[in-house]
């Protein structure tokens, strides 16, 4: 697990991208309809996502519907609202300036769930407030048509126990286990990055940062030059762990392994994090819960949640040493990585 997703080099990609798109289509037109945003781009994906984000767009206005004086819940308006969004549905016209983020957001979020489909199925997941609705999360997942295979298959589960509501670190447990049960393997990505290329030359190497280089600046090309854009997600280095974990086995105590390591007296190599919990991708709960708790994802959730409670390294590697540490193998990757991810909690 050395490499690690770069938002803002999809980010960057993504703008390239749509500004090639947006320039194209608007040089002879004035606005966007319905029909025209669902055979813009090569990737039918991204066309996918546009829709979907004005459908949601709508859902979101329409629950905001509330007046003293009128009753939204009467069927008879329910149904009238549904009448209005069809006759909407067949008359949307939209201006270059409005569609461009809605557009940018798309290409975006068919990147994730191209080249790293296991972060994007945690932020569909995590939904709102860690709080998966599966009314809302089957609209979501109808115009999802990559690597789509376990998130239907979670809500089939979820409709199948009668469930309408479910935390997101329950949703992801489940998740977890279909990944299992079905021995997922993300799409191939050659036949979009073709697509993708065909409008702006794309490099997928530059989409994953090596937390032991140096971040160098992204290029992206546009207008037939390279044009070279600082990735802000990683200005400062990213050098190995300074924990320096022993690489073979002692009987020595984590406590003592990161104590007689040298660390730097200050943080400049580090981004302090805040909490653990928030900084996990989905790919590294599913290897920690798999390596380091054995496979017990609500024991995993309680560890994190204890060591993001604590105040100082010293508390965090106490609870670790006497709760975990005797049953973690150190050569591994995974507990590098994690114990990483404390230093960082509390560098």
């Amino acid at each position: 697990m050395d490499d690690k997703i770069s938002l803002e080099s999809i980010s960057l990609y993504g703008d390239a991208y749509s500004e090639k798109v947006l320039k194209a289509f608007f040089s002879s037109r004035n606005k966007i309809t319905g029909s025209e945003i669902l055979s813009l781009c090569n990737v039918h994906q991204v066309n996918l996502f546009v829709v979907r984000e004005l459908f949601k767009t709508w859902k979101e206005e329409t629950k905001n519907l509330k007046n003293p004086y009128f009753n939204y819940e009467n069927p008879d308006v329910k149904e009238a609202l549904e009448s209005l969004m069809d006759k909407l549905s067949n008359n949307i016209e939209i201006d270059q300036a409005h569609f461009a983020p809605l557009l940018k957001k798309a290409v975006s979020q068919t990147l994730m769930v191209v080249f790293n489909p296991y972060d994007f199925f945690s932020l569909i997941i995590s939904g709102k407030n860690n709080k998966l609705e599966v009314v809302p999360f089957r609209e979501e997942i109808k115009y999802l048509k990559i690597n789509k295979a376990p998130l239907d298959k979670l809500l089939q589960k979820l409709e199948e126990k009668g469930v309408q509501e479910i935390s997101g670190n329950e949703a992801f447990a489940i998740l977890d286990l279909i990944l299992e049960e079905v021995n997922f393997n993300p799409e191939d990505v050659e036949e979009y990055l073709e697509k993708f290329s065909s409008v702006v030359p794309l490099d997928v190497s530059k989409f994953y940062t090596d937390k032991n280089q140096v971040a160098e600046p992204i290029k992206v090309v546009q207008e037939g030059k390279v044009v070279e854009k600082l990735n802000k997600e990683n200005q400062q280095p990213f050098p190995p762990s300074t924990i320096n974990i022993q690489q073979k086995k002692t009987s020595s105590s984590v406590h003592e392994t990161l104590s007689s390591s040298s660390r730097p007296s200050l943080v400049d190599n580090f981004k302090k994090i805040a909490k653990i919990k928030d900084s996990l991708t989905i790919n590294q709960k599913f290897m920690f819960t798999k390596v380091l708790f054995h496979g017990d994802f609500e024991l995993f959730s309680k560890a994190i949640d204890h060591l993001d409670r604590q105040d100082t390294m010293k508390a965090a590697l106490r609870y670790i040493e006497e709760e975990h540490a005797s049953t973690w193998d150190r050569d591994s990757e995974e507990f590098h990585e994690f114990m990483e991810l404390v230093d960082k909690r509390f560098a």
